[in-house]
């Protein structure tokens, strides 16, 4: 694992155990640490997700973003009840620093599906109003195409079969690193 990895790794970690009043682990200082960078933490417990928020754009230093996006992961996933200080051994952190996305022509939505690359394409897909997006490592769950395409619509808030002229893809890739299993 890169040392960058691993500093980010303890910054999310020390983000949350922050919170709880907890030992917090020294970490290095890098010049990425003070450029802008868009990342996702995720926690999960036991191979299970426990929260999972992030950043589609670099707006505020990568440190920065790094401890807001551990705290929002934690405490305010709304899918999720606040993460307590008793599950803190047993959750695994992983971050994913992405890349500037870039827009995705097509001309239908077959086209648009032919040219997702699985387990390599982060996915932004934009409806009007409504957006939603998918990290590279969801297509370890949903691996072809149009199931993935059709979970992204409905964590969009629309019909898995829902498509239009106003509908928007973008990609982006991803660095990630992960804690060891507890």
């Amino acid at each position: 694992m890169s040392e960058l990895g691993t500093t980010l790794l303890t910054l999310a970690r020390n983000a949350i155990s922050g919170r709880f009043g907890l030992g917090q682990t020294p970490t290095n200082d890098y010049p990425e640490l003070h450029q802008h960078g868009a990342t996702f933490v995720t926690l999960t417990q036991h191979g299970d997700l426990r929260g999972c928020i992030g950043s589609l754009e670099a707006w505020r230093p990568l440190a920065q973003d790094v401890h807001e996006n551990a705290l929002a992961a934690a405490f305010r996933d709304p899918r999720f009840e606040p993460l307590t200080a008793d599950e803190l051994p047993i959750t695994r952190v992983e971050v994913s620093l992405l890349t500037p996305a870039e827009p995705i022509l097509f001309t239908s939505e077959a086209d648009a599906l032919d040219q997702l690359r699985p387990d390599i394409d982060g996915v932004i897909f934009t409806a009007g109003r409504r957006r939603s997006t998918f990290l590279p490592q969801v297509w370890e769950q949903l691996p072809a195409p149009v199931v993935f395409m059709a979970h992204l619509k409905q964590k969009a808030g629309l019909p898995a079969n829902y498509w239009g002229s106003d509908v928007r893809l973008e990609r982006y890739g991803v660095k990630k690193w992960k804690e060891a299993a507890p």
